[in-house]
Parts: C-alpha cells; structure tokens; sequence
C-alpha cells in the first residue's frame, strides 16, 4: 500500500459516496414532497368541483323557494293555468337564463306531470315519473331537495320545492335547473381547471337533447360528451377504459400534448344515488414537473461541485500539508552522517502541522549534532 496513492483515493471515494448518498436521498424527499404537492393539488380539484356543485344546487334550490312562495305561484298552479305561469314567470326565467346560467325552469303537477316548461312551453302534459325522481318524491313528502337529474331537454343541477296555494294545500312543485355548461365554464376561468361532463347515453332523452350531443365524436363507451370545456385535450387524458366501472372518485396523471396533467374523475349521481355519468377535471402539472427537473439538475450539480471541491482539498490537505514535507524530512534524515550532510534545516518548523514538529525537531537535533561533529574532525554518529 502507497499512502501517497491510496490515502486520497479511499478519502476521495468515501467523500463521493456520501454525497452521491445524500443527493440520492435529496432528490427522493424532493420528488416525495413533489408528489404530496400534486396529491394536494388533486384533493383540491375535487373538493373545488364538490363545493361548486353543491352551491349550484343551493342556488337552484333558494330560486326554487322563491318562486314556489309567491302567492301567485299557488294560486296559478293549483288552477293549472299555464298562460298565466308564463305571463308571470316567463320574464324571470329569460333574466335567469342570460345572466346566471338558469336553463330549465318547469312546474309540476303531482305525483310528476309537466304543468308548464318555462324553457319549452310547447312540451306539457307529459308523465316524468320513470326519470325525475327528485320531483315524485317532492310531490309525495313535500320537502324540498336539490341536486343532479336527467331531464327532458338534459342533465342540470335542480333545486325543487313543494308549492302551496291559498288555503294551505298541496298544488304541485316548481324546480329551478341549472346547466352545467356555464357551470364548468366557470370553474375553468376562476381555477384554470379543464372539464368534461360524461353522461350515460341510454338516460338521455334524444328527443329533448341536442342531436349533435350523439355525434360519434363525442362517444366514448356507454358515455356521451355533453359538455367540455377543452375536448380535444380531454380525449387524450381520459379514455374508454378510465370510464369503465367508476364507483368511486380515481385519481391519475397523464401527458397530453407532451405536457403532464393531473386528472381526477368524479361519478355523477343522481338524487336515489343512481349512477347519471361522470365529471372529469385535468389540470396542468408542467409547473411542478418542471420544479422537480429543476432540483434534479441542481443536486447533481451539486454534487458534482462538492465532489471536486472535496478532491482537491484532500489532495492539498494530504500532499501539501502531510506528505510533502515528510517528503523533505525523509531526505534530509537520508543525507545526516553522509558527505553531503545539510547545512540548514530542510523545512520551516513553524510551517508544519504540530503532529510533525516534533519529528521536526528530532530531525533538527541529528542535523545539528552532525554537523558539530564535523567541525571537530569526528565521525559521525
């Protein structure tokens, strides 16, 4: 073994290995604090659309309410007088509709019989009792309710109330419906969120709907596109197998267009809790992707300068301050009792570490004796 060969090799690669060690651990807790941003980020995609649709549904519902205690309202509806409902409420729902997204306004004879479409006079008389079961159950216990259903003219948020007239009785229920279109529009403007709302194609009526909604390019499996905020992005990220047997919200991420998205699809269910389609919600995750690339180049470079700056002080450590001058020492032992004997000291002593001073020193006294030696015509020792 050559300690000027092997003493800085072994304490060059014990340095490398506990800081390629430390960049290794550095870069897992920085990808793991990466990875608990996105989950953080994903929670909160749900929780936004979650709370957005129930205000949506609170909204619908306080319209509803309203309305529905008017004492017109009852006294019109238990006459089922629908020239008089649409001279009275027909102005509302048409400032309802342009500036808050109310596209469906409808009341309701019981157990579920359409009185009069606000949206669509034309449609009346007809039995909603195998597809509106927020409106039966209404009519049947006359509590209030709000959520997602299915209607004639498509999905909305609803929000029904019982209607009373004059003397305290039951004539019918009244519902506000709010579309989802603006709805998700919203949301992609106040979050920066993409949306899809799937929906089961067999629940939707082709008659009420628009015929373009069935289109082929919409399809995907046992699901129409209804609305979307960003189709052509939201075809790469989400495919017929994601929608497959959706029972629960599921979480994943995805590239699209060479760029990284994190997506969460939410099951839409209806007031029974039957399943009416699924919500999608992508959001661009380039940002902390590339946050993480970035940490990844910065610890290797890191790495790499504390690898070089290790080397080159254990070089300048061991050889200038250690084996340099016993370099010179071990000469100038050599050449004590010789004919060349030194004349000076080989190094500073005030130079060298106080580890070697004394052999220094030691080196010093057999140089000085020497050298006496000779001045008296001996022999050396």
């Amino acid at each position: 073994m050559k300690f000027r060969r092997d003493a800085p090799t072994m304490l060059i690669g014990a340095a490398v290995a506990v800081l390629l060690l430390t960049a290794v651990i550095s870069n897992r807790l920085f990808s793991g604090l990466t990875e608990a941003v996105e989950r953080s980020e994903l929670d909160s995609m749900e929780a936004i659309l979650a709370y957005n649709l129930e205000g949506a549904g609170k909204k619908a519902l306080a319209r509803a309410e309203l309305i529905a205690g008017l004492p017109a309202t009852g006294r019109l509806l238990a006459a089922r007088d629908r020239a008089g409902l649409q001279a009275e409420y027909g102005p509302i729902f048409e400032v309802q509709r342009d500036k808050h997204g109310v596209d469906q306004m409808q009341f309701h004879a019981a157990p579920a019989t359409s009185v009069l479409r606000l949206h669509a006079p034309a449609t009346f008389d007809d039995d909603l009792s195998s597809f509106r079961p927020m409106v039966v159950s209404t009519n049947q216990d006359r509590v209030a309710r709000a959520g997602a259903e299915i209607a004639f003219n498509g999905p909305a948020v609803f929000g029904v109330s019982p209607v009373l007239d004059a003397s305290g009785n039951h004539a019918g229920t009244f519902e506000v419906g709010i579309s989802f279109g603006p709805l998700l529009d919203n949301l992609k403007v106040a979050y920066g969120l993409e949306l899809a709302l799937f929906i089961e194609e067999d629940l939707l009526n082709r008659d009420g709907v628009a015929p373009e909604v069935f289109g082929d390019q919409n399809r995907v499996a046992k699901y129409v596109k209804y609305h979307s905020t960003h189709w052509e992005l939201l075809q790469q990220l989400v495919s017929a197998d994601d929608l497959a047997r959706i029972e629960e919200p599921v979480r994943y991420a995805r590239e699209a267009f060479e760029v990284p998205y994190g997506v969460v699809l939410v099951p839409l269910r209806g007031s029974t809790g039957a399943p009416l389609g699924v919500m999608a919600i992508a959001k661009n995750f380039d940002a902390s992707r590339a946050a993480a690339g970035r940490s990844v180049v910065w610890q290797a470079l890191l790495a790499l300068f504390g690898i070089v700056t290790i080397a080159g002080t254990v070089q300048i450590v061991v050889r200038g301050f250690l084996l340099r001058p016993l370099a010179v020492m071990t000469a100038g032992f050599e050449k004590i009792g010789t004919e060349d004997p030194p004349a000076e000291p080989p190094v500073e002593v005030d130079t060298l570490c106080d580890e070697l001073r004394g052999l220094a020193a030691q080196h010093e006294r057999l140089r000085a004796r020497d050298a006496a030696d000779d001045q008296k015509g001996g022999t050396p020792s």
